[in-house]
């Protein structure tokens, strides 16, 4: 695999400090995102869930990275009992009243060859999270 990260940006119809609350807040994540039963934007908070495939369910370990209030964060990304480590990386761009959200996700490479750590199954995924979930999460009124 390249070490191409992978990066999908889209606009939302929703200011930025509530798509920031969408992506730190515990509480609203739970609402669209996975169900992580403890998240903290802060550097160093370590934090886990379990997702995956149809097929088979993995336990992420992350821990953030980097946070600046309101625009970034950035967390770790691997995989309970598999090789390799990602880093995950959310930026918010305000624009009037609408908000420029970009995903990177760099790493993949570092996974093993399997069908579930493919960048296509990470394309879907985040896909599917950043360009449906997401969206229609902080667009509802």
């Amino acid at each position: 695999m390249s070490a191409q990260p992978f990066v999908i940006d889209r606009i939302y119809n929703a200011p930025a400090d509530r798509v920031w609350q969408a992506i730190t807040d515990n509480s609203k994540m739970k609402e669209w995102y996975f169900d992580i039963p403890e998240f903290k934007p802060v550097v160093g908070f370590e934090f886990t869930f379990t997702g995956g495939s149809e097929d088979k369910t993995y336990v992420h370990l992350c821990r953030v990275t980097e946070v600046i209030e309101g625009r970034k964060l950035s967390h770790t990304w691997k995989y309970e009992g598999y090789e390799g480590e990602s880093e995950v990386t959310w930026e918010l761009f305000p624009q009037g009243d609408k908000t420029k959200v970009v995903l990177t996700h760099t790493g993949l490479e570092t996974f093993p060859p399997l069908k579930d750590f493919a960048r296509e199954s990470f394309t879907m995924g985040w896909t599917e999270i950043v360009g449906r979930m997401l969206k229609e999460y902080v667009e509802k009124s």
